[in-house]
């Protein structure tokens, strides 16, 4: 599938940047089945609910993905989740 360049062109989470089907899963054990439901949410609580939710920690860069793709909805450039790791050291550093 094709992803999204915009969220404004989305209707299907597998449209979304940097999402696979191992995102995808994560995001229905969030309670999340479509993008729009991400506008406005905070990734590192997402991360953290994904985590206690499943009973295990998961790998950092899920942060980085959530961060993506919550911006991206909320209007962001489609950038790789890796332009996120800087920011989500220093917030996890604060």
């Amino acid at each position: 599938m094709k992803k999204a360049q915009t969220c404004t062109e989305i209707n299907k989470l597998e449209q979304l940047p940097n999402v696979g089907k191992a995102t995808i899963a994560d995001l229905h054990l969030l309670g999340i089945s479509k993008p729009h439901q991400l506008k406005g949410l905070d990734p590192y609580q997402m991360y953290d609910d994904l985590c206690r939710l499943s009973g295990m920690r998961h790998d950092p860069c899920v942060y980085d993905v959530f961060i993506s793709i919550v911006k991206f909805m909320d209007g962001a450039a489609p950038l790789p989740w890796w332009h996120y790791t800087a920011e989500r050291k220093a917030h996890l550093s604060a």
